[in-house]
């Protein structure tokens, strides 16, 4: 049975990729090795067995050959492949016409499955779930933050990774040579450098590589041997700015967040700076990175050096009141003190271990010299009795210990070496040393 994409109508990137080469088996996929190594097993398993395959979920960024795979996927098992996307389905009744037009153990696949709201995915499920249909979906997105879990256990997920350099310089060597779908009838030279330089700003994505190779091939004239000579500098005027990848509600957004906080607590202040330039660039909500840097201020530093939190704060009220583009220098000043500053958990640790203890002792009654006595007879009732004033023991310490008899064996508050911890725990044991008897 000869393979047939059903669509409505052409995809942009269709569109884009018509004259470029779209793998029609897993042999000519460039990349991905251990995902394609994963699928020939299960392609082949599934032949053999005489089954349907296993539901797929491809997640990785954009242009890296979700669609294609899947294509391929299809191909290789002998089926049609409905093609649809999550913002092309809005009513129920639009999936529902989708689903009638496909025979069992066709491929439906779905890009930007992510998008599908929960009654999407939630009328998609039974025909997943009995093989009506093989699923194959394709997000950019985390698909465990972002798709059904009822939906997301039935399918086997699949990473795709950016593209190493020498996978995109082969990428773009087979384009050239293909006479059938690449450029191989046309007469192009290109030069080693210039080929390197479009794999490195490529930036792991297939697509953008090939686009621009194509860029270079529709604006460059041929010499007078009709010759196209694609240089360095023809490379880099297709090139003029690379496209930041970075969705603000999506994994990069995460991604990056994440690598500027550890850098601040790994008191690595290049690339603390690198991952804030990074954001900035991008657009980032200048508040948001103030907030974050607040937040490692006091988990991470604490009492080790309490001006850090200090800072963090007043940085945080000086970019909501100034702005882009100064609040840049003002972000690295507050990120650059946190990330010099010396390290501590005392505070986290002390109050995380402090709340687990509280939600299993609820019911623990707080000792009766500390229950409120503000009240006439108070005292009639044990409240508030031995609670002597503070201020009348040798250097303002009693001794008296707080904790309900229950906990009476818990130490929350466990001081480091570092920083001011040291002269905090000097003293504290000041005063145990020297209270009164």
């Amino acid at each position: 049975m000869e393979r047939r994409i059903i669509t409505t109508e052409a995809t942009e990137e269709d569109v884009r990729i018509e004259t470029t080469l779209r793998p029609q088996c897993l042999s000519d996929y460039v990349g991905q090795e251990k995902i394609k190594s994963t699928l020939k097993i299960y392609i082949e398993a599934a032949k053999s067995r005489g089954e349907a395959l296993d539901h797929v979920l491809f997640y990785g960024p954009p242009g890296l050959g979700k669609t294609t795979l899947s294509g391929i996927i299809a191909n290789e098992m002998g089926v049609h492949m409905k093609v649809t996307s999550g913002p092309a389905i809005e009513k129920p009744g639009e999936m529902a016409a989708i689903l009638n037009n496909l025979q069992e153990g066709d491929v439906l696949f779905v890009d930007e499955i992510h998008r599908f709201n929960k009654t999407q995915q939630d009328y998609l499920l039974p025909f997943v779930e009995d093989g009506i249909v093989i699923l194959i979906g394709a997000t950019t997105e985390n698909p465990y933050f972002e798709v059904n879990n009822a939906l997301l256990s039935r399918c086997r997920i699949f990473e795709l990774k950016p593209l190493e350099k020498d996978d995109l310089i082969t990428l773009i060597d087979r384009t050239l040579k293909d006479q059938e779908k690449g450029l191989g009838k046309e007469k192009i030279i290109i030069d080693e450098n210039a080929k390197s330089f479009l794999a490195d700003q490529a930036g792991g994505d297939a697509r953008s590589v090939l686009n621009a190779l194509e860029l270079a091939y529709l604006t460059t004239e041929r010499n007078k041997e009709g010759i196209i000579s694609i240089t360095l500098e023809v490379a880099e005027q297709c090139i003029q700015k690379k496209a930041i990848r970075y969705d603000k509600n999506g994994d990069n957004h995460y991604d990056t967040i994440s690598a500027f906080i550890e850098s601040m607590k790994h008191t690595d202040p290049d690339a603390t700076l690198y991952y804030l330039a990074r954001m900035l660039i991008a657009g980032e909500d200048v508040k948001y990175i103030a907030r974050r840097i607040c937040v490692c201020a006091s988990e991470d530093i604490g009492l080790a050096n309490s001006r850090a939190l200090e800072v963090a704060t007043s940085v945080f009220l000086a970019v909501e009141r100034i702005g882009m583009p100064e609040a840049a220098k003002i972000l690295a000043h507050a990120a650059l003190y946190v990330c010099c500053s010396p390290k501590s958990d005392t505070v986290s640790r002390g109050i995380t271990q402090a709340m687990a203890d509280a939600k299993q002792t609820t019911n623990v009654p707080i000792p009766p010299f500390l229950q409120d006595a503000s009240y006439k007879n108070a005292q009639k009732l044990g409240r508030g009795v031995g609670l002597d004033n503070i201020h009348a023991f040798k250097n303002h310490y009693s001794g008296k210990k707080c904790m309900p008899k229950e906990l009476s064996n818990r130490h929350y508050f466990q001081l480091t070496q570092m920083g001011n911890e040291k002269s905090i725990q000097k003293f504290l044991d000041y005063l145990r040393e020297n209270r009164n008897n």
